[in-house]
């Protein structure tokens, strides 16, 4: 993950502070120059991977059901497209800027030491005017092949994701995944205005499933990676809280992630039904085996947890996108209209 400009404070509260100039942080930051060798090469790649392409990937896993869902079928291709490139320019805006105000910490954490600003394939006031043009184009191009409505939530999501989340949240409170997390969620939403204009109860409720789904997902990541948070002075939850106390937030969500995911089933068909119940079972089966580990003191493995947290997301919202291009009735039509 990528935080705030300012130097590292030891202290899990520090201030907002901008240095003066981007050199102060730059100078902070020790590692070897890059080879100029193939430096143009490498400049693009460490563009490419400001926008944290993998990120992307999921997101754009839950845009596109979100839309069949919204259509009740298959909505226009262009449209389809046109969204998908919004939102992925949306997205690379705000984890480019996330990764800009992140850079002190990136240095000194383990599995991000390799990223473009920690290692100067790209420098920081580069990246802050890539991040913000890609703001901009987000904007303007969402509200020409969409809506306005769209154009302003990847906007909203953007400006929410940065200075809520990164520069207000992450270095000061161990809840700021549960709050913060909500601007992964946003994709679902403008997805479904993108088709719609409007943001109805469904879209709501798929923002519910990934809003449930964030916490467990993170916190068995950060599991694995306490000790990097715990010396860059991050709160992250698993970084300052015992494991059991960790693990059994996990559970809590979980079932909150799964309960969330049934409310959906009156706006779709038995498919998705089906596939929502059973890997909602595997879900739960998996976060209660991994705190009854921690609560007997045997080995834990939490990546087991984070991988299958992405294998449930994808099957879910695959079931939402064949559930919606075979266009069956819904189980509930006379009383969850889905337009």
């Amino acid at each position: 993950m990528c935080h705030q400009g300012g130097l590292r404070s030891e202290s899990s509260t520090s201030a907002l502070a901008i240095p003066a100039s981007w050199s102060a942080v730059s100078s902070a930051v020790h590692v070897p120059a890059v080879p100029r060798t193939g430096r143009r090469g490498a400049t693009l790649r460490g563009y490419f991977a400001l926008t944290k392409p993998r990120v992307i990937e999921l997101l754009l896993v839950t845009t596109i059901p979100a839309m069949l869902l919204a259509a009740r079928g298959v909505p226009s291709p262009w449209l389809v497209l046109a969204t998908l490139l919004g939102g992925s320019m949306a997205a690379g805006s705000a984890n480019a800027l996330n990764c800009v105000a992140d850079v002190d910490i990136d240095a000194e954490m383990q599995r991000t030491r390799a990223r473009p600003l920690v290692t100067h394939e790209v420098s920081l006031r580069h990246a802050l005017v890539f991040g913000v043009a890609l703001a901009v184009a987000a904007f303007g191009w969402l509200w020409v092949t969409t809506n306005v409505l769209s154009a302003l939530l990847a906007v909203a999501t953007i400006l929410f994701y940065v200075f809520v989340y990164t520069l207000l949240l992450k270095r000061r409170t161990a809840q700021n995944i549960i709050w913060g997390g909500a601007a992964g969620c946003m994709p679902v939403v403008i997805g479904w205005s993108a088709v719609t204009g409007t943001v109805g109860w469904p879209a709501l409720v798929m923002f519910g499933v990934i809003f449930f789904w964030t916490p467990p997902h993170t916190w068995a990541l950060v599991m694995k990676f306490r000790e990097d948070y715990q010396r860059v002075g991050v709160p992250m939850l698993p970084a300052v809280a015992s494991p059991v106390s960790v693990t059994r937030r996990i559970v809590v969500f979980s079932w909150l992630m799964v309960a969330c995911s049934l409310l959906l089933v009156p706006a779709t068909s038995w498919v998705y039904g089906a596939v929502s119940v059973v890997a909602g079972g595997w879900f739960l089966a998996m976060a209660h085996r991994l705190h009854a580990a921690v609560r007997r003191g045997a080995a834990v493995r939490p990546m087991r947890l984070f991988h299958l947290s992405n294998t449930y997301l994808a099957l879910v919202f695959v079931a939402i996108a064949v559930d919606s291009v075979l266009g069956w009735t819904p189980l509930a039509p006379a009383l969850f209209g889905t337009g």
